[in-house]
């Protein structure tokens, strides 16, 4: 079981003191590498008035160029708002700046105010992104070719250098519906399970995925992000984290988001009624045993946590670091059954 971190870059709710939460989210990957975590990982929105960071490749580099052994990527850089030889070659550049610690983790988006930025009508969102796909393939392939698509039309290219990873780095899709999770069986290295999708949901879709990974003679990779806490006791979890995914869930529910769109609309907004099997939450122990229960239950190879959250900016710093710590010392051993004392 490996463990990563996804970290919401934003400061709400006007983006004023951005370059103190870059700092802090490099110094929290710093902590997490030194505490076993296996990755770090940051996603890409447009117009927020928060000043959510607009590029994760970027904030990548800085990351990687202050770890060792971390692995950084995108979870999800929104590949049709982007020239794919473009970001084919950010990634190339990223890939050997880390010596092949990326991994590249794409998306077809779902904010209207992110196409409105680039001009790039949603409608053809789906049909940008699957020959983005193909020629970020091509690209890393390395060899001369021709690309003819109904949006993109490339003659006589070929991009160097080659990735420091052979054949390229992986590529991981980020999917909330069975369309999606199809689509990441048959194209992608790794299927991305979005945070607040239900265990019920999110095995449903690793389900989809995997079998759609096989029929086209891929390995599946599962990667489950998640809300995630864990503190001294139960209640304190609560008390620190709740009310910060709760400004996270808010905003997923107002704008109905496809893992709320079963939810009766009269279903009280509660901690307590959204938590049970979606969010990992409290004492060590609980983690450790939830963790495993989704590990059986969706074939996960990797857990992404979201501990900081961007509708809220939180929770503070110093309490991010505090949970990281605890994670390493008592989390992440026990799940990987090697817990201290016992050698891999």
């Amino acid at each position: 079981m490996k463990f990563g971190l996804y970290s919401s870059i934003a400061s709400p709710p006007r983006g004023e003191h951005l370059d103190r939460c870059i700092d802090e989210v490099i110094a929290e990957a710093q902590l997490a590498e030194a505490s076993g975590f296996d990755s770090c990982f940051f996603g890409e929105h447009h117009q927020d008035g928060d000043g959510f960071l607009p590029s994760p490749l970027i904030v990548a580099t800085a990351v990687a160029a202050r770890t060792q052994r971390l692995r950084v990527g995108t979870s999800v850089i929104l590949l049709p708002l982007h020239h794919p030889v473009r970001v084919a070659e950010d990634a190339i550049t990223l890939d050997l700046v880390s010596k092949g610690r990326v991994v590249l983790g794409v998306g077809i988006g779902y904010q209207a105010a992110d196409f409105r930025a680039f001009a790039v009508p949603m409608e053809h969102r789906l049909a940008l992104f699957e020959e983005s796909v193909e020629i970020l393939r091509l690209c890393w392939a390395g060899e001369r070719f021709s690309f003819r698509g109904k949006h993109y039309t490339l003659e006589d290219v070929q991009i160097t250098p080659r990735p420091f990873q052979t054949p390229g780095p992986p590529l991981w899709f980020g999917a909330s519906v069975p369309a999606a999770a199809r689509r990441a069986g048959r194209l992608a290295d790794g299927f991305v399970g979005t945070p607040s999708t239900s265990l019920e949901g999110a095995t449903a879709l690793a389900d989809i995925y995997k079998d759609a990974a096989r029929k086209a003679g891929r390995r599946p990779e599962v990667v489950q992000m998640r809300d995630a806490w864990v503190a001294r006791t139960r209640a304190e979890a609560e008390a620190v984290y709740g009310p910060h995914v709760m400004a996270a869930y808010r905003y997923y529910w107002e704008h109905r988001l496809a893992e709320f769109r079963s939810m009766p609309a009269d279903t009280p907004f509660t901690l307590e009624n959204l938590a049970p099997d979606r969010l990992i939450l409290g004492d060590p122990e609980t983690c450790v045993r939830e963790f495993q229960r989704w590990q059986k239950a969706t074939g996960a190879d990797t857990f992404l946590l979201r501990l900081r959250h961007a509708h809220s900016g939180g929770p503070p710093h110093e309490k991010i670091m505090d949970a990281i710590r605890l994670f390493g010392e008592r989390v992440l051993p026990y799940c990987r059954g090697t817990p201290p004392g016992i050698s891999a």
